[in-house]
């Protein structure tokens, strides 16, 4: 019998495999392509660029420290979301319905919907602007909109492959050799004739703390949560699917966090947006690595417009996935050449508000779950759970009232945030995670 959102596929089919729990067969994916698939996610120019942010503010030993432990907390907090999607094998936002109710998902699911489609356009034009800056450089022509064209087709491509053919066909094969040779010869090229030392022991110039730094760190790190257990379903264990993702994670974006913040010091880039060019400006060996680095940007695109589609099936299961793949592929290469997305990039920033306190609720309730869901929790719950979502906004209240995010008039109503010295993240997750335990414990059947 086929399931509900899936059916009777062969291994070459999961790309297409729906909500319903991902079936022992085609659990596949171990601690090494779960490794390989979050350290390439890993991999980003944007991140790359926002390691430019902690510097001058901080040296680089106030920055190296804010990495590591933002690094620690927001990929222990990535590596548990994971962790719980390959215990339920179902879709982020499928996951949602157990801690509020099955019609209590459909708003997450909405809002991280928008929130893909955003980040897909926002990548294919970091990466169309940073491919059509380089060739200019090279060849005298821009043309970003053929470049936008070209890396959205080739985006598509890689969400139709689905996570299994991702991994095995892109990562292993091409990737990851591809990506590594470049991290190295960057990392080269930022420290040659540097003086790392004198590096090391300029100071900072202030205006930033080493705990804002690590709340930027956690903050970009758990932006993958809302889309971790769309991939993690196919991990073969809990154990492959924590480790593999909270340890491939980190050490690629630790890399990409550090060698950006040196590259600020060693290369004398003053405007985080010109790292690209300044890069570029140091020869073909730097022009290839960056090159390589920007089209591995692609997978960003990728890992968004796959996740929007599922997470669209939670609303409607029967929709064929690849289908709606094909669509969001669409509607975000048409954003890419037409939104000023600085516009639009506040109102991301607050949809991402409401994720860390939506998976302080989901941790919650799996922790009073047992740690363990069952498909009867996951289909046949309450339709909402009014407690949990109560607590869910709390603590995205309490995210804004810290750290209003978000359009200017949205902004302006909140008025100036309060600040801690701790950021917004981890406060509004530990609120969240605190009530989501509360209502839990006092009868998580009757919320």
């Amino acid at each position: 019998m086929p399931a509900k959102g899936g059916s009777d596929q062969t291994m070459e089919d999961a790309p297409a495999w729906g909500i319903e729990p991902v079936p022992p067969r085609l659990r596949v994916l171990g601690l090494l392509d779960q490794a390989l698939l979050w350290s390439n996610l890993g991999v980003s120019l944007l991140v790359l660029v926002a390691g430019t942010y902690l510097v001058p503010a901080l040296s680089l030993p106030e920055a190296f420290l804010a990495i590591a432990l933002g690094g620690l907390i927001g990929n222990a907090m990535l590596g548990a979301a994971a962790m719980i999607g390959a215990d339920a094998r179902v879709p982020a936002m499928v996951l949602m319905r157990v801690p509020l109710g099955q019609r209590g998902s459909w708003l997450p699911t909405v809002l991280n919907a928008a929130q893909c489609v955003g980040w897909a356009i926002f990548e294919l034009l970091i990466i169309a602007t940073a491919v059509a800056a380089l060739s200019d450089e090279l060849f005298g022509f821009r043309a970003q909109w053929l470049w936008t064209l070209v890396f959205g087709a080739v985006a598509l491509a890689l969400a139709l492959l689905g996570p299994i053919g991702f991994v095995r066909k892109f990562v292993r094969k091409f990737a990851v050799w591809a990506v590594l040779a470049s991290l190295v010869y960057l990392t080269w090229w930022a420290l040659d004739g540097a003086g790392f030392r004198s590096l090391w022991e300029q100071e900072g110039e202030g205006g930033s703390s080493v705990l804002d730094g690590i709340d930027l760190v956690v903050a970009i790190t758990v932006s993958w949560i809302p889309l971790a257990a769309d991939y993690t379903r196919f991990a073969r264990d809990r154990a492959s699917a924590f480790w593999g993702t909270a340890g491939g994670y980190f050490l690629a974006g630790t890399w990409l966090w550090l060698l950006g913040a040196i590259l600020f010091f060693s290369r004398d880039v003053t405007d985080p947006a010109a790292l690209p060019l300044a890069v570029a400006a140091g020869g073909i060996g730097a022009i290839l690595a960056l090159v390589a680095v920007t089209v591995d940007e692609t997978d960003e695109a990728f890992a968004n417009a796959y996740s929007a589609a599922v997470s669209l099936q939670n609303l409607a299961p029967r929709l064929p996935q690849r289908l709606l793949v094909v669509v969001v592929s669409g509607v975000a290469t048409a954003g890419a050449l037409t939104i000023d997305l600085l516009s639009y990039e506040s109102f991301l920033l607050m949809l991402g508000s409401f994720f860390v306190p939506l998976f302080g609720v989901l941790l919650a309730d799996w922790i009073a779950a047992g740690l363990h869901y069952r498909a009867q929790e996951i289909f046949a719950g309450p339709a909402v759970r009014w407690g949990m979502v109560t607590a869910w906004i709390a603590g995205f209240a309490l995210y804004q009232r810290l750290h209003p995010v978000g359009p200017s008039w949205w902004t302006d109503a909140i008025g100036a945030g309060v600040d801690l010295g701790v950021g917004a993240t981890l406060p509004s997750f530990v609120v969240s995670l605190a009530l989501g335990l509360a209502v839990a414990t006092l009868g998580r059947r009757r919320f």
